[in-house]
């Protein structure tokens, strides 16, 4: 099957965000399209009678459920009630108000932490709710399984053609660096930088550094979803990423590598691994004809220049 864009009015929620933004800089790309955006002050998305009154007086044609409240391991660990009920509200309210504005289609963006934190590798769609979860993210991730199950359940009971995508980790332009609540990729280039610029003569990294990740680049992410959005309409969701994976300590040396620091890595054993192995299987995506445009260390070297152009407006820092 195919979707039309031309002519359609996107609504992309979270446009501010790091996916957010990606996806209206891909979206900018297509011709004849009207991208649509809201603010916090024209609407709280955790509140259901504003997202209403906003889409019934806007009325896109497609919706990206792109707006999340998102963190990495400490920060999902320290304030879960924050994670599942913010998250929980944003997903349902928007993919209600789309079914009562007569929304022709629907990308949500979900997560890799929805799989088991000991899933095969690499992570088939079919491993979803097939063990339990990694113990320090599960409000995060119980709160995008149910944004899954609920494009399901719109699509079984309604007929509405709402699709589901799951973003390994992401990473690039308008990412978040502060140390206390970033994901990792950014944590460890704030700290490479910020060793790099006090003369430090290390750094100190979590746990083993032996936890491999997978990583792909934000923009990568966003031509994902609307290569998806064209091209794929079907109640099953499907992996997004790059279908390679490395250490932590191995991005680790990398980053070190691209911002020029040669200092020494200090292992924390205090501090968690988090999931031993994270690497999705991508197949299906790539059987559709997808492929990403970044390698990891053109990504990287794209997310740590923007990181240098944007320092002085870049929060946390």
């Amino acid at each position: 099957m195919s979707f039309d864009l031309k002519g359609k009015k996107i609504f992309v929620s979270g446009h501010r965000g790091m996916v957010g933004s990606a996806t209206v800089r891909r979206l900018e790309q297509e011709e004849g399209v009207e991208i649509l955006t809201a603010s916090r002050a024209d609407m709280d998305l955790t509140r259901q009678d504003e997202v209403e009154k906003w889409m019934a007086a806007n009325k896109p044609d497609v919706v990206f459920v792109t707006a999340a409240k998102v963190g990495g391991i400490l920060a999902n660990d320290t304030y879960p009630a924050q994670f599942i009920y913010e998250n929980l509200m944003i997903e349902a309210n928007l993919i209600h108000s789309a079914y009562k504005n007569d929304v022709e289609k629907l990308v949500y963006l979900g997560s890799s932490c929805i799989y088991p934190k000991m899933a095969p590798q690499p992570i088939p769609e079919d491993a979803l709710l097939t063990g339990p979860l990694e113990p320090t993210n599960e409000w995060y991730a119980i709160a995008k399984i149910a944004g899954i199950k609920l494009c399901q359940a719109y699509r079984k009971e309604y007929g509405c053609d709402y699709i589901s995508g799951m973003p390994t980790n992401l990473f690039g332009p308008n990412d978040n660096f502060d140390l206390k609540n970033s994901h990792v990729l950014p944590a460890i280039i704030r700290k490479v930088y910020d060793a790099k610029q006090s003369g430090q003569k290390s750094i100190e990294i979590w746990g083993t550094g032996s936890a491999k990740r997978e990583f792909l680049h934000v923009d990568d992410c966003a031509d994902a979803m609307i290569f998806l959005l064209k091209n794929f309409s079907g109640a099953d969701h499907i992996n997004i990423g790059s279908g390679e994976d490395l250490s932590i300590l191995e991005l680790t040396k990398l980053i070190m590598d691209v911002v020029g620091y040669e200092g020494e890595i200090v292992h924390d054993l205090s501090k968690p691994d988090g999931t031993p192995r994270k690497l999705m299987q991508v197949d299906r995506l790539k059987g559709l004809g997808w492929e990403p445009k970044y390698s990891l260390r053109a990504g990287v070297e794209n997310a740590y220049q923007w990181f240098l152009d944007n320092r002085e407006s870049i929060r946390g820092l």
